[in-house]
């Protein structure tokens, strides 16, 4: 009993020696209390990738959404429903249609893209055969690939064997390593669908092209917004699934999130779904035309920066030798983050592309976020020169996707079923890290 008793006095002067050493080291303080939960953290996990597939899906039910379509008005309308259920405050604008140009079965072909950076991979020589998923029940062989290389309207004809490139120039990259042939399908016949095929054959209807918006306004700074977008309409007689419903469901799932009631921002945020960017970007540049000089005003807060998302699911490679494709998501794949380096903004444009970057870091959670000098061909151009802008893409526009890389690029391929959990995941990463970063900059806030 005396050796027990002598333990147990032994051990409390022990249990007491580390509790007087732990007090002088903290300076005889309290406790700290807890951290405070992460608000972005709480604003990023209420993305989800069934939601996201989900608002793919409701874009997809829409055919391609050619510009000028009836199918693409149902879309609009579409898209203008779902962002009031968030509770996002919705406005729609209007811009004049260019005058009709000659095109497959009846439809505007539309013109090449701004700045002539999709033709300037024309020529490019090869596509790959067989590849991604088009071998899947009720996905044609392939009429030809891309959109930026043999300008749009075209239709090529059989896939030539892969070329190699030594270096030439597409929109301030350099093309590298094996090249696909890029260009439109406006071939009706190359749908096997029947259902979508005649959906996809509805003719472009005369009068104004609708577009909408949504804007979360900020608490204390209202007056200042960042947009973020990604453009609703599509090409190529398929489905526009990637091209561009997965930018277009990135933008709208944004919009759901930061328009929860307890979600604050101090600072606007406007979430765009432009329309007409297949015929060069129409859409962007008439709400630049139309709304640049209101910035200040009541109804145009002053820009900070704006970020596109466009093509954001298929990061699959580069062709190989033989020209296929890998059928899945490459273990290294990543989202490109892009600024444009020669524009009148690229420092603020760099600066915000790494701010993109430093959330994809800390809150992406499957594949990684990389940063890139050239942006090109998409919604972001016309805001360039005015104020900070990125883009958001699968790959990176011209060295990659502009070579070839995504075999269902404007192709009747183009279809919800093509993709897997992987190329979704993609996007949402992409969606995690655009989240993120806004919310940041913006001081968003979860009560």
């Amino acid at each position: 009993m005396a050796i027990r008793r002598s333990l147990v006095v032994a051990s409390g002067l022990v249990v007491g020696t580390v509790a007087a050493i732990a007090a002088a080291q903290g300076g005889g303080q309290a406790p700290q209390a807890p951290a405070q939960p992460d608000p972005v953290q709480i604003m990023v996990d209420r993305l989800d990738l069934e939601k996201y597939k989900a608002t793919v899906k409701g874009l997809t039910q829409f055919g391609d959404r050619r510009e000028g379509t009836q199918r693409n008005r149902d879309a609009v309308a579409w898209i203008e429903a779902q962002l009031k259920s968030y509770g996002c405050v919705t406005e729609r604008m209007q811009y004049e249609p260019p005058a009709p140009r000659g095109g497959g079965a009846g439809q505007r072909g539309g013109g090449a893209a701004a700045g002539g950076a999709a033709g300037a991979a024309g020529g490019a020589g090869a596509a790959a055969a067989g590849a991604g998923r088009a071998g899947q029940a009720g996905q044609p062989a392939q009429a030809g690939r891309g959109g930026g290389g043999q300008g749009r309207g075209s239709t090529l004809g059989p896939l030539a064997a892969p070329v190699r490139s030594t270096g030439t120039s597409n929109g301030g990259a350099t093309l590298y390593g094996v090249r696909g042939r890029t260009g439109v399908n406006n071939n009706p016949d190359a749908q096997p669908n029947e259902t979508l095929r005649e959906l996809n054959r509805g003719p472009v209807i005369p009068g104004p092209i609708p577009q909408v918006y949504c804007t979360k306004y900020g608490t204390t700074r209202a007056g200042e917004m960042y947009i973020l977008g990604g453009h609703m309409d599509g090409i190529g007689w398929g489905e526009a699934a990637n091209d561009d419903a997965s930018g277009s469901a990135i933008v709208m799932e944004l919009a759901r999130v930061f328009s929860s009631p307890d979600v604050t921002t101090d600072v606007t945020i406007r979430f765009a779904l432009w329309n007409g960017e297949e015929g060069g970007l129409r859409g962007a540049r008439a709400y630049v035309a139309q709304r640049e000089k209101l910035q200040g005003n009541k109804e145009e807060p002053k820009w900070l920066g704006m970020i596109q998302h466009d093509m954001m699911m298929w990061d699959h490679g580069m062709p190989r030798a033989d020209g296929t494709l890998s059928p899945d998501q490459r273990p290294e794949a990543d989202f490109n983050i892009e600024f444009q380096s020669n524009s009148k903004m690229s420092e603020a444009s760099m600066k915000l592309a790494f701010a993109v970057k430093a959330a994809a870091d800390k809150y992406s959670k499957n594949y990684p976020g990389t940063v890139g000098p050239h942006m090109t061909a998409t919604d972001s151009g016309p805001f360039q020169d005015i104020v900070a802008a990125v883009s958001m893409r699968e790959n990176e526009r011209g060295m990659h996707t502009g070579a070839g890389w995504n075999p269902h690029w404007h192709q009747p391929t183009d279809l919800f079923i093509t993709f897997s959990d992987k190329d979704f995941t993609l996007g949402l990463n992409s969606a995690q890290a655009t989240l993120a970063a806004i919310a940041g900059l913006t001081g968003a806030k979860v009560k």
